[in-house]
């Protein structure tokens, strides 16, 4: 039996040889996942230690193996733990939220973010905060807002058979007319109710406590495991319909059940955090381009994912003047990344 061995497949692949079996493996994707798991790792140390209160990273590592430190225990266990493990779950689970939408619509811009879920989610948050109040009933509200308008954009798209595109454009509008009924209610707001929401309606971790860390951090990796399970059917998707279906994948129950599972994850996300611009859409294209590969893996998109709203928190926690909502910092580098992509596209001849 010989042992392992790698041989030469391409830029970016290589095949994986034990014995007499052989397994194709994205060495880029090994790469990619590795160097965010460790970028990931620090920004999630940063996050616990930083603050009003620093807690010296040795007595970090201490605290989280067991050991006691007082008061310093409290400050990293109950208040900057959940946040920090928030921004690494919740960043995975957009990207692999924006990378189901990317590769079933087969549209890099496609990303929960544009079809509405975030938009809806606020909507039921601001009806929640003007009629029932309390924190639970504001995240059941957004988190049945999320879904509601995922319905809605399914419904509206549907017609002789679930298209991407169509999908994308009925979501883009549905989007807008959100977007103006949350700004109608925002205004019949007090103005320190009108604050509050404002803020979470940005997208923050600042409140995530462990209360609605564990149920939602576990509903995100039941629908990332579901995800991969369905993986194969959405690199047949990429290739297109015909294609897709010449392979044996059913695909109109394939995009829904796959645009279920993303729009389940964004609204469990949103729920809790708010919406948090960009992730999903950048997230995927981020590891497309680092692992130099064709399609839209969910590993992939899931690291740089957790990487950038871990890394995005810390920035807007302790590198300006004052704490901004994570969404904001997001924001600008989302809208950085396009701008860099329509100016390269631009000197191309």
């Amino acid at each position: 039996m010989t042992g392992p061995s790698l041989v030469d497949f391409g830029r970016a692949r290589r095949v994986l040889r034990v014995g007499p079996t052989s397994t194709v493996v994205n060495t880029r994707t090994v790469v990619l996942v590795v160097v965010t798991l460790l970028g990931g790792a620090a920004a999630f140390k940063l996050s616990v230690s930083l603050g009003r209160y620093p807690v010296p990273l040795d007595q970090v590592a201490d605290i989280l193996g067991g050991g006691d430190h007082g008061f310093s225990n409290r400050v990293v266990l109950e208040w900057r733990l959940p946040r920090a493990l928030a921004g690494i779950v919740y960043g995975a689970g957009l990207g692999v939220a924006g990378a189901i939408v990317q590769s079933v619509t087969r549209n890099p811009l496609g990303s929960p973010d544009v079809v509405g879920i975030g938009a809806g989610a606020y909507t039921g948050a601001l009806l929640a905060s003007m009629t029932l109040g309390g924190s639970w009933a504001v995240t059941a509200a957004a988190l049945a807002g999320g879904i509601g308008t995922a319905v809605i954009d399914f419904a509206l798209s549907s017609g002789s058979g679930l298209s991407g595109t169509r999908f994308i454009v009925v979501g883009i509008a549905v989007a807008s007319a959100l977007t103006a009924v949350n700004s109608i209610l925002v205004l019949r707001m007090s103005t320190r109710a009108a604050t509050t929401v404002s803020i979470w309606g940005q997208g923050t971790l600042v409140d995530v406590s462990a209360a609605e860390l564990v149920p939602s951090a576990a509903a995100v990796l039941l629908l990332a495991v579901l995800a991969g399970v369905r993986g194969p059917a959405m690199r047949q998707l990429e290739l297109g319909d015909g294609a897709a279906a010449s392979t044996g994948v059913s695909v109109g129950r394939s995009r829904v059940l796959l645009l279920s599972i993303a729009v389940l994850l964004t609204a469990v996300i949103t729920s809790v955090t708010g919406p948090i611009a960009f992730i999903a859409l950048v997230a995927p294209q981020l590891a497309r381009l680092l692992t130099g590969g064709g399609g839209t893996g969910l590993l992939g998109s899931a690291a740089a994912g957790a990487l950038l709203l871990a890394a995005s928190d810390v920035a807007a926690a302790h590198l300006f003047p004052m704490s901004l909502p994570v969404g904001v910092v997001t924001a600008v580098l989302g809208g950085g990344y396009l701008l860099a992509l329509v100016l390269r596209e631009a000197r191309r001849p």
